[in-house]
């Protein structure tokens, strides 16, 4: 398909550069046989008992790095790098800026963090060996990196210490995230409670969200994009459990894409690996029944998936709603729940 399918119109005020509080007051907009306009405190009235919620635990880790290049005679120009995938123990890929001034072999200074480009690739890609491994290497990261908030919120206030919490979930478990699965970030340990009251069970994957969830798609056309790779896993114990749930007549619904990602990549299976599945209209769903996400960027890959889900010209009718009805976009945003399209 034609990626200028997926354009629309986003005025700049409806970006949202700080999170709603309390968490689940987020407005949340109900796509099913028509709209409704709700908020995420009221999804438990939207669900049955016996469904499923199915959360990502990844946490985020503080990716964002600003350093310089030694080792050069006479040249120490500023870095900066921001994680996207763990390889091993002391090797990540990163995004450079500026990667023209990176060789491989170029020492790195973050601080007291110090790295050796080991490989450069293609559109700013670089692999980083550390000098130090493990839980050393994420003590390091604390201290030394920045939350890796998205750009479009970088580049509208500086970032602050409130962002080390308000851009986590509150079930964040496992740690390798460099951008937040941004649906979880409106459930309170409360909400949850409220939802396993009225039979509506939680189960837990782990998909370490990369930094090339942010990327344009500067392809024309959907089958020329590439996805970058994601690491994730679901237990036997998890996926035994959702198919119980499946087979006793419950739903499945995935809170954020990335959940909707792994178990569409898995299809109700133990999984431990990486993926780069590419959802866009056609997509035969085998996993999921309903999916929670924020509101999406215009032609990213994001509102494909969401538009394979429940249909294009559904999704541009909910969207068109949402910005004439005020709602907050993208990651510190509003929610939807949708229903697929019959």
């Amino acid at each position: 398909m034609r990626v200028a399918d997926f354009d629309f119109e986003l005025p700049p005020e409806r970006i949202a550069l700080r999170p709603a509080f309390p968490r689940e007051s987020a407005k949340m907009l109900v796509v099913g046989d028509g709209l409704a306009d709700l908020t995420m405190g009221d999804l438990p009235g939207q669900l049955r008992a016996g469904d499923v919620l199915v959360f990502n635990n990844t946490k985020v880790i503080p990716a964002a790095l600003r350093g310089v290049r030694v080792g050069r005679l006479g040249t120490t120009p500023k870095i900066e790098a921001l994680l996207h995938m763990r390889i091993d123990e002391r090797r990540w890929k990163a995004f450079a800026k500026p990667a023209k001034k990176l060789e491989a072999g170029d020492r790195l200074e973050f601080g007291v963090l110090h790295a050796m480009v080991e490989e450069k690739g293609e559109s700013g890609e670089i692999t980083l060996l550390f000098d130090v491994a493990g839980e050393e290497l994420f003590r390091l990261l604390h201290q030394e990196g920045r939350m890796p908030l998205p750009p479009y919120i970088e580049s509208k206030r500086a970032q602050d210490e409130k962002d080390r919490s308000d851009y986590q979930t509150s079930f964040a478990k496992t740690e390798g995230a460099v951008a937040a699965p941004t649906a979880g970030l409106h459930f309170t340990p409360e909400l949850i409670k409220r939802l396993q009251v009225a039979g509506i069970e939680s189960e837990f994957l782990t998909l370490h969200v990369g930094a090339g969830t942010f990327l344009p798609v500067k392809a024309d056309d959907t089958k020329d994009h590439k996805m970058h790779s994601e690491w994730g896993e679901i237990s036997s114990e998890t996926a035994a459990r959702l198919k119980q749930v499946r087979a006793s007549g419950g739903r499945i619904v995935a809170v954020g894409t990335t959940s909707l990602r792994l178990l569409e990549s898995a299809g109700l299976e133990e999984f431990s690996g990486t993926t780069d599945i590419f959802i866009t209209p056609g997509y035969a769903f085998r996993a999921v029944d309903g999916l929670i996400t924020n509101f999406h960027l215009p032609r990213s890959t994001l509102f494909m998936l969401v538009s394979a889900f429940a249909g294009l010209e559904r999704m541009k009718q909910a969207y068109a709603h949402a910005i004439s009805s005020e709602y907050r976009f993208y990651s510190y945003g509003d929610g939807s729940l949708i229903w697929p399209q019959k």
